[in-house]
């Protein structure tokens, strides 16, 4: 998992960031094909399949739905379906961020695979990307880094918080647990603030773990 210092102070968040340039754009559709859903049966089995399924069912479900019904939808999908495990050991690196596919075909992630597999589900289900963040924060309960999905309604709304530790969906400031740090989409990066939806700092290309995720999913690798 991505380690935060005690006390996070602006320049190292900014340290954290690489001066990439290049913008990936995922535009592979998120259906997955009969000859893959073979592939990912004969690698992890029939549940995996089985959630792939699922999954997919899910994405399609969105017809006539509120934005505020596919949040639920999605998070109770994901939080109910999947089981948290740390990238140590389920990768045997520190911090990996695993796309949709891959988090479900093992049936097991982290804070950060939950999160990015709402974010691109809820973006296929045809909620606006402009709408969401994937949210660093201090989980201070817990006392260590942690990632969640917002939700904004509107740019000065106080947003909903998409969380695998908790079933609910809560507004922020209903959230005293967690501490903002910064937040990114697939168009922006914002440094947290105390008021309002943050300073914008860079394009969410400048995350190096956000541009390979991306290269991940146009392959299809699972």
């Amino acid at each position: 998992m991505f380690l935060l210092l005690r006390r996070v102070r602006v320049a190292q968040v900014q340290a954290f960031l690489f001066g990439m340039l290049t913008v990936f754009s995922v535009s592979a559709s998120l259906e997955i094909s009969d000859d893959l859903l073979l592939k990912i049966v004969n690698k992890y089995g029939k549940k995996a399949s089985s959630r792939i399924t699922q999954w997919q069912k899910l994405m399609q479900s969105a017809e006539g739905l509120s934005d505020e019904e596919k949040l639920k939808k999605v998070n109770d999908f994901f939080n109910n379906g999947i089981k948290f495990v740390d990238d140590v050991n389920l990768w045997n690196v520190r911090d990996y961020w695993a796309t949709p596919l891959e988090f479900l075909s093992r049936g097991q992630g982290d804070c950060e695979d939950y999160s990015i597999a709402k974010y691109f589900t809820l973006i296929e289900m045809g909620v606006s990307e402009k709408k969401m963040r994937i949210t660093y924060v201090k989980a201070i309960r817990i006392n260590q880094a942690h990632m969640v999905l917002t939700y904004y309604s509107s740019p000065r709304a106080v947003p909903v918080v998409l969380d695998n530790l908790i079933p609910e969906i809560k507004p922020a400031n209903k959230r005293k647990d967690l501490l903002p740090v910064y937040s990114f989409n697939g168009s922006g990066l914002w440094l947290a603030k105390s008021k309002g939806s943050g300073k914008r700092v860079g394009e969410a290309s400048r995350l190096n773990l956000w541009k390979e995720l991306k290269q991940r999913m146009i392959n299809n690798e699972f």
